[in-house]
This record gives C-alpha cells, sequence and structure tokens, in this order.
C-alpha cells in the first residue's frame, strides 16, 4: 500500500500544495478502496482495474457513506490514478466518468447581523462579570472579527502574522487553498481591535509572529478557535453546531446582500471557481423571498 501512496502524497504536499486536512481526506479515500479491494476478493492490481469494478465500489460505499463524502472520495481516488497514468504505471483511470449520486443543494447556514452583533458581544460580557481577563476578552472578540471581518478560513485565520499584516491599510496577505496568496481587507474594526491586542499584548514581535496566541504566547490553534466560538455561542443563545466557518458565511452572505458584486466576493474569498461563490446568492434570494412573503399582500 506504500508504495503507491507515499509518492502521490509526495506529489500533493509538494507541488500541488494541498492542505494536511485535504491530504488527510484523499488517504482514507484510497485505504477504504484499498480495504474494499480486499475484502471483496478481487485480486486485480491497480493497472487492471476497469470502470465496472469502481462502479461496484460506489454501489457499494453508498452503503456506509453520505452522498457529499463519497464525492470527496471519489475526487481523491479519482486524482489519484490520473497521478499513476501520467507516470504510466496504470493504463487507465477507473474513476473517469464513474456516475455518482446527485448531490442535494445544500444551503450555507449563517447569522444574522444580529445575531452576529450579540454573538460579538460575548467577550464584553464575560469580561464585565468577571468570568475572563482583560487578554482574553480581547483575543476572543478579536478572532471573532476577524473571521467575521475578513471572512478567513479558520486555517488561514491561526496561520496569519504579524509580518503578513499592513496595519495601517488594515489589509492582510493571506495564504489559502492551494498555498495561494490572497489580499483581504479586514475591516475596520478587526484592525482597529488588531492594533490595540499588539500594543497591549504582543510583546516582542518578529514578522513570523503569530497575532493570535494562548496566554504563553504559543500559536492559536484550529480546535482552540472551534471551542472559544461554542462558548460564545452558548453565551448568545445560539445553535451549537454552527462553527467558525459559518462566520465566513455570514461575512459572504452580509456583503451580497448590501450590493456586492459576485465576481468582488469570490476575489475576498479565494474561491477558484465562481460556481462556488454562487450558492450565497441563493441565500439572498432566499432572504428576499422570506421578506417577500411576510410583507407583500398579495404574496
Amino acid at each position: 500500500m506504500a508504495e503507491w501512496w507515499l509518492p502521490f502524497a509526495g506529489y500533493l504536499a509538494q507541488e500541488r500544495r494541498f492542505s494536511p486536512y485535504t491530504l488527510r481526506n484523499y488517504r482514507q479515500a484510497f485505504v477504504d478502496f484499498y480495504h474494499w479491494l480486499a475484502h471483496t476478493g478481487l485480486e486485480k492490481p491497480f493497472d487492471e482495474l476497469d470502470a465496472r469494478d469502481v462502479r461496484d465500489f460506489v454501489i457499494e460505499a453508498q452503503r456506509r457513506f453520505g452522498r457529499r463524502t463519497l464525492h470527496n472520495h471519489v475526487s481523491g481516488l479519482r486524482a489519484f490514478f490520473k497521478y499513476w497514468l501520467r507516470l504510466g504505471r496504470v493504463k487507465r483511470n477507473p474513476f473517469a466518468g464513474v456516475p455518482l449520486p446527485k448531490l442535494e443543494r445544500r444551503l450555507p447556514k449563517f447569522l444574522t447581523e444580529e445575531q452576529m452583533i450579540k454573538l460579538l458581544g460575548g467577550p464584553q460580557r464575560l469580561l464585565a462579570n468577571g468570568s475572563i481577563d482583560a487578554f482574553t476578552a480581547l483575543r476572543d472578540r478579536l478572532v471573532m472579527e476577524l473571521l467575521y471581518g475578513g471572512g478567513l478560513r479558520v486555517s488561514e485565520l491561526v496561520g496569519l502574522n504579524y509580518g503578513a499584516v499592513e496595519l495601517e491599510s488594515g489589509v492582510a496577505r493571506v495564504l489559502g487553498k492551494g498555498r495561494k496568496e490572497r489580499l483581504c481587507p479586514l475591516g475596520r474594526v478587526a484592525t482597529a481591535l488588531l492594533v490595540k491586542f499588539k500594543a497591549e499584548f504582543a510583546g516582542e514581535l518578529r514578522p513570523s509572529s503569530p497575532v493570535l496566541i494562548d496566554s504563553r504566547h504559543h500559536r492559536l490553534a484550529v480546535r482552540q478557535v472551534q471551542l472559544l466560538l461554542k462558548r460564545y455561542l452558548a453565551l448568545a443563545e445560539l445553535p451549537m453546531d454552527l462553527t467558525p466557518h459559518k462566520l465566513r458565511h455570514s461575512y459572504a452572505t452580509h456583503l451580497l446582500n448590501a450590493g456586492a458584486d459576485l465576481r468582488l466576493v469570490q476575489e475576498l474569498l479565494g474561491h477558484a471557481q465562481l460556481a462556488t461563490t454562487q450558492v450565497y446568492t441563493h441565500v439572498s434570494v432566499a432572504r428576499l423571498q422570506e421578506i417577500y412573503a411576510k410583507a407583500h399582500p398579495r404574496a
């Protein structure tokens, strides 16, 4: 198994610059397919697999995985065979064109502007009643303001260094998916909080110093961001299944609701395809229809 997986993993990490999360997901897809081949007794080497073999795999996998997970697994396996086809070790890509169940269209969850105000006020409330100290209150507010004000992914947030932030203009150079760099306006409020946090708590800084730190001045981890958000969701009596990514959804939805150009939002989010951004227009239309249904006498 290692002789097939390790060169492909190295290619994904070094040449394609895929994130550790994508590598983990692709590896899970590969391991699952490898074990399926072993357990079904299909004694064919990879270079002899055909479309019928992988159709059998897809049919069986539908019993174990949701549709979106299955699509992601097949995407990883398609890339795996494409890599080895290019190197001449397999004769065909059996996953090319394999039929998959249609994905259900799910609109992204997001917070209303009123809910965002309530959520962002959480750290100050806890500071006022003595539940947290000044460092934690300012740091936690900054975390949420950067997620919402800059539309950052949580991995981009925790990876942000002072050397990538221009405080005067309030713009950050963000390293996104596929190691692609983009410029992100952080917003007036988030920038002001960052200036205050830097002055009061950052200490000695280098360009590589992380913007977001814990009490020991270590870089904040993704899991820590997820947990602190849960704390403020509970305080604001908001759904506990909301994640840091939902603040990014809120950012995009509120921009479009206010009339921002779709392609501009695509650039701000760092989406490679416009279709990825267009899902937020459905949210905006759904909101308009809801308002119309409540307000118009002929609705």
